[in-house]
């Protein structure tokens, strides 16, 4: 539980920009709220969290960030619910995510304290950003970097930590067509790949952009080993559902542990649908897809929560997919989740942090 017990030093915005901000037309990730949390850790402890205006951020070219690639983040959502409380969803599944990257990239563990509490109070200030408009939210983004001013291989001896966050509509328009990947590699087993850190997702960009080229939005990642099995796709968990079963890759070092993928397999559990976690080899797939079975594929993700793929392109060909209205397991799930997150569903998992605001 989040107990509400630090003290934050908060400075206001002199000129807030929410009344030039035109919520209809919210393109993800290009609008920033007015307020962010930041926090130093010096000397080997963290400094007391402060709540500034948003701002850029200067440092020296030295800065070891720059250099040697110490940075995570989470992406994680708040809600507009009844009476306009503030709905945050499993914030402190993202804490102890993000903390578990740190670990894995030698930075320090941040305070579960100042995770929560500060961005509860950084929500509670900033709580006109949170879109009511249907299909919308607040996205938080959660970020750590190495700030050491030195040119030196050896983990950073101080960081800063920052929440901002973003008013956004829907990630992806629709469904996606992705292409599965079996020259290039995301992570392999033992590197960061489960952890949520820049250097993955600058691996992923070259290989993107050569399949968007070709008209796909996404990849599906093969492990690095055989290119055999799926593991996950771009910014999603992957799923696949065949016959009445939904079988998605099991967590492993070179996949990220996401927080919707927990949520979707335990929602799927709790309505009695059948679940399988472990490996999924692209044979299976086009078998299941040449013999009927292959009724749905589709990701999941905090951005995306749950998307649709249209079609999987493997060796020259595109293998179709259902139309998605028609794939009832996934859209009764998606409608499951979404009802909870609003606060619209019972939260028997009490997966949402409710801020009452009225």
């Amino acid at each position: 539980m989040i107990s509400n017990k630090l003290k934050i030093e908060i400075e206001k915005v002199k000129n807030s920009k929410f009344s030039q901000t035109d919520f209809k037309n919210l393109e993800f990730g290009a609008t920033y709220s007015d307020h962010m949390l930041v926090v130093d850790y010096q000397n080997k402890q963290w400094t007391a969290p402060k709540i500034v205006p948003f701002q850029n951020l200067s440092m020296s070219p030295a800065t070891s960030i720059l250099h040697y690639g110490q940075s995570i983040f989470e992406g994680m959502k708040a809600y507009r619910g009844e009476k306009n409380d503030i709905l945050i969803f499993r914030p402190e599944a993202h804490s102890k995510r993000m903390n578990a990257s740190a670990k894995r990239l030698c930075m320090p563990e941040i305070p579960e304290e100042i995770f929560l509490e500060g961005l509860v109070e950084l929500l509670k200030l900033d709580q006109q950003w949170i879109p009511s408009l249907e299909g919308c939210s607040l996205y938080i983004r959660p970020m750590m970097y190495a700030s050491d001013e030195f040119i030196g291989v050896r983990p950073s001896n101080s960081y800063k930590f920052i929440i901002f966050t973003s008013p956004v509509s829907g990630y992806y328009k629709g469904t996606v067509k992705v292409k599965v990947e079996t020259e290039f590699v995301r992570a392999a087993e033992g590197g960061i790949g489960f952890a949520k850190s820049g250097g993955n997702y600058a691996a992923s960009l070259y290989p993107a952009k050569l399949a968007a080229e070709k008209g796909y939005q996404q990849l599906l990642w093969t492990d690095s080993n055989e290119h055999k099995y799926f593991e996950e796709s771009g910014t999603m968990n992957v799923m696949f559902q065949i016959n009445d079963t939904i079988i998605t890759p099991p967590l492993s070092s070179s996949i990220l542990a996401g927080i919707t993928r927990d949520s979707i397999l335990t929602l799927a559990k709790d309505m009695g649908i059948k679940v399988e976690e472990r490996r999924v080899s692209i044979d299976e797939v086009i078998t299941a897809h040449q013999n009927g079975t292959l009724k749905d594929a589709f990701g999941t993700g905090t951005a995306a929560t749950i998307t649709h793929i249209a079609a999987i392109h493997y060796n020259g060909k595109d293998l179709e997919l259902p139309d998605p209205a028609k794939r009832e397991l996934s859209n009764k799930l998606n409608k499951g989740l979404i009802d909870i997150k609003h606060g619209h569903a019972e939260d028997k998992h009490k997966w949402v942090h409710r801020i009452k605001v009225g």
